[in-house]
């Protein structure tokens, strides 16, 4: 076993202990190891055609080295760069083309979920190279094209234990499965795409009535815009004081990063939001110019306002805002864009219900479906598109 110096591979990495195994020709401790990759072909999407290479191929995805985030910034390394990363692809293909009598179990797994992931495609493609020159342009423009490491195969994640956690199921909702709201959705858009266009873009505040189709529309620019390079880091509001951490790891990565907080908002002794302040504007480090805050809230100005904020008014001629007020105020007005989801009118409402019920095949009378989504809606929190969604969930469960 080579020592690979652009992919240094652990010393209790499966490449080290398969290859030891089967070198030793431990029987027992090779069916170990096939359960394991099994497992993890499972655990990261690639449980289809020959798992060995699968696994070598997630392995060399996700790998972020100075090699693999080098051609993610950039043009392909040359000179000695570029020759040390064609050696490791030599060694690779050893690996790839390692034969040994029990391979035959994990060389055409099928899987029972026709799995037909990038890794799957990505490697079938590797183990038809036949020279390590053709790995290296192959690998490089994945690299340049996709990027390298976690943030290569997923689309959204959260911050946990000071690590980036793939969120597994983001959900395929597009923008067209939000029915209405054009108008909010064309101003989402358009920023978005200014944002990946490296033209200037604002941080965006969706607020407005629950239900009404705010998250979607976050989750639906994701899947929209994933290809052209978009990612989603998911912060909660207990995390206020790592968004430097966080920001400070991505600014050198090649890709455009939404931090997206989810139903923003302050109660009266709560002051995390000042910290949000100097993050979104404020603070003496400038926001990198490839991330964006999105967030959605409830509330048009996040912050709870109570009566009691006004006490310290001034009057001198005119009636001035309390200083605590406008420190409240002050975190919506740093959001670039404001835009307003409401609780759409009833004419909407049936709209949305008889989209729903079209795109699910329901074959239920236009009048009949009115006049349960109208029933519906008095007894689960009035009219938005949630409640049109669980309305037609509902027939749905109770089709035959």
């Amino acid at each position: 076993m080579c020592v690979l110096l652009a992919y240094e591979a652990p010393a209790d990495s499966m490449i080290v202990r398969l290859s030891t195994a089967f070198s030793s020709d431990d029987s027992l401790e090779i069916h170990i190891l096939f359960h394991e990759l099994i497992a993890k072909a499972y655990e990261n999407n690639y449980a289809s055609g020959n798992i060995w290479q699968n696994y070598l191929t997630h392995f060399i995805l996700t790998n972020e080295n100075f090699f693999s985030l080098a051609c993610e910034r950039r043009d392909p390394p040359k000179g000695s760069l570029r020759d040390i990363a064609i050696r490791d692809f030599s060694a690779f293909m050893k690996l790839y083309n390692l034969e040994n009598e029990h391979m035959h179990y994990i060389d055409n797994f099928v899987a029972d979920n026709n799995n037909t992931s990038l890794v799957c495609e990505i490697s079938k493609a590797i183990a038809e190279m036949k020279t390590p020159q053709k790995i290296f342009e192959l690998v490089t423009n994945f690299y340049k094209r996709h990027g390298a490491g976690l943030f290569a195969l997923n689309r959204a994640f959260r911050f946990e234990d000071d690590e980036f956690v793939p969120v597994e199921n983001v959900g395929d909702v597009r923008l067209d499965d939000l029915v209405g709201y054009e108008i909010q959705k064309h101003e989402l858009i358009t920023n978005t795409e200014a944002f990946l266009a490296g033209r200037p873009a604002n941080n965006v505040l969706l607020y407005g009535d629950g239900g009404t189709g705010k998250s979607t529309s976050i989750k639906a620019i994701l899947n929209e815009y994933f290809d052209k390079g978009l990612r989603v880091i998911e912060v909660y509001k207990h995390q206020f004081r790592d968004i430097l951490k966080i920001t400070e790891r991505l600014r050198k990565r090649n890709y455009k990063f939404i931090i997206f907080i989810d139903d923003l908002s302050f109660e009266e002794n709560e002051s995390e939001y000042k910290y949000l302040k100097a993050i979104i504007e404020g603070g003496i480090e400038t926001r990198p110019e490839n991330i964006l805050i999105y967030a959605t809230s409830n509330r048009r100005h996040i912050v709870r306002e109570i009566w009691k904020d006004r006490d310290d008014m001034e009057h001198n001629g005119d009636i001035h805002r309390s200083d605590t007020v406008e420190e409240k105020l002050s975190l919506a007005s740093r959001f670039g864009i404001l835009i307003n989801y409401s609780t759409p009118m009833r004419k909407m409402y049936h709209e949305i219900v008889l989209t729903l019920a079209k795109r699910a095949g329901l074959n239920i009378g236009e009048d009949e479906l009115i006049a349960g989504a109208n029933r519906w809606e008095i007894r689960h929190g009035g009219m938005s598109g949630r409640t049109a969604r669980q309305y037609v969930d509902y027939l749905l469960g109770r089709k035959e």
